[in-house]
């Protein structure tokens, strides 16, 4: 087969998908699923936050001011928030709102990407915050200040819908319609032990470079705790303004379905040169069934498929090996991924494309924790808690340095070289929980 031959779905998986595409469209008409959306307020756009005198050109935004699509924006999700008035001169600084839980304010935007800057702290009082956006991405991890100080720290967030601009709409899973990822709002949550948050200003970001995640649940921006995954950790580790994290990683997703379920369409019609697609699957890709399944037939033809897809548009490709299961024989990790690792490298050295071996360094870092100590980096054995997904984040981190890729001088200054080897304490992480929570385990393996 060439790059370019047409895929081969599997009946029962085909079958499946029809049905599925089937539902969400009666959704759709019944107006259960947002169709697509308004074009949302303009940037840039500036909140000013809690009760006291207003910064000229600012919009001031109350505790008691809810998000509504009328509004536009507002706080989000049923969280309750204080507004504090410190009454020092006039300025960003002299009042902010605060809670002891995490909160959210969203606002109606246009699908893209935006940069997002935000003033933090208290006059009187310290403040420590952890920022997150959309669906549980991780922007910032732990931003402390003490009384009288405040800082002022930037981000960059992709947003999008299902509809694609070249014709069709991505076909949703149930667990996507009603989340926070394809929705027509930016979402952000402020937590930890006392956030307190000043201002804001949102304004679309000038041509970052785009890291494309194409994946499974190991990857994925899961929607409830205690499940995480690599993905929603790796916003934090680069650098604002020059690079965006737009991860199209789902449950259940195979090589094969990704492309059938116009993932791979979506991305498509949004890559453009110099961005980079990270391409992980393996984990579901061993239970497609048919004549035409396996790691030589639909595997292999789906990742030159969308290798291919991505060269066209003057993207780099970079395959990820899938990430180790935690399965232990005598003390050691086992493989239980069949040849899927193996004829990823095989076609990475093949068709000369950049590779991250996820899969050795996984290895590396879960024998290093061994079977006991690993299960503080599990939910199950195949799905990552914040811990094991803070982790392997920084094994994609180390790979991408390895292989030299151009994306790696975008790697946040202070972010320090992994060793899956000697990785951190398991629990030195710190990472304060959200409120979403389900035992319901993400679909797949």
């Amino acid at each position: 087969m060439n790059d370019t031959s047409p895929i081969r779905v599997n009946s029962r998986s085909l079958g499946l998908r029809r049905i599925a595409a089937a539902v969400t469209g009666l959704l759709l008409s019944a107006g259960l699923v947002a169709a697509a959306p308004a074009a949302g307020l303009t940037p840039p756009l500036k909140f000013e936050f809690g009760p006291g005198a207003l910064v000229p050109g600012y919009t001031q935004v109350l505790p008691a001011t809810h998000y509504t699509p009328q509004r536009g924006y507002g706080f989000d999700l049923g969280f309750k928030v204080k507004g504090v008035d410190r009454k020092t001169p006039p300025g960003l600084d002299s009042h902010f709102v605060t809670s002891h839980h995490p909160f959210f304010f969203s606002v109606h935007l246009a699908p893209g990407n935006y940069n997002v800057t935000v003033t933090l702290g208290d006059a009187r009082g310290g403040s420590v915050t952890t920022v997150k956006a959309e669906q549980r991405r991780l922007m910032f991890r732990r931003i402390v200040t003490k009384p009288g100080q405040f800082v002022t720290r930037t981000f960059t967030v992709n947003t999008r819908v299902p509809e694609i601009s070249t014709g069709g709409r991505v076909h949703l899973k149930g667990r996507e319609i009603g989340s926070l990822e394809w929705d027509n709002k930016l979402t952000i949550e402020f937590a930890n032990s006392r956030p307190c948050l000043c201002a804001m200003t949102i304004t679309k970001a000038r041509h970052p470079i785009t890291v494309y995640i194409a994946g499974d649940s190991t990857d994925t921006d899961q929607r409830f705790e205690p499940w995480c995954s690599w993905g929603q950790m790796f916003p934090r580790f680069f650098v604002p303004r020059r690079v965006v994290i737009a991860n199209y990683a789902e449950d259940g997703e195979s090589a094969n379905s990704f492309i059938w379920e116009q993932r791979y369409k979506k991305i498509m019609s949004l890559i453009k040169p110099g961005d980079y697609m990270l391409i992980e699957f393996g984990h579901n890709d061993q239970h497609e069934r048919g004549p035409h399944a396996g790691p030589k037939n639909e595997y292999r033809q789906s990742l030159l498929t969308m290798i291919h897809g991505a060269r066209a548009k003057g993207a780099i490709p970079v395959l990820v090996t899938p990430m180790a299961r935690r399965f232990y024989r005598q003390g050691k990790l086992i493989n239980t991924l069949d040849g899927f690792p193996a004829e990823m490298r095989l076609i990475a050295k093949q068709r000369h494309v950049p590779l991250i071996d996820l899969n050795a360094l996984s290895t590396t870092f879960f024998n290093a924790l061994g079977p006991d100590k690993s299960a503080m980096a599990f939910v199950d054995r195949t799905h990552n808690d914040d811990y094991g997904a803070y982790e392997i984040a920084k094994c994609v981190l180390l790979g991408i340095r390895r292989d030299h890729l151009p994306l790696a001088k975008f790697i946040r200054p202070g972010t320090g070289r992994f060793n899956p080897a000697k990785p951190d304490a398991v629990g030195a992480l710190h990472l304060v929980k959200d409120p979403q929570y389900s035992t319901k385990k993400p679909s797949g393996w």
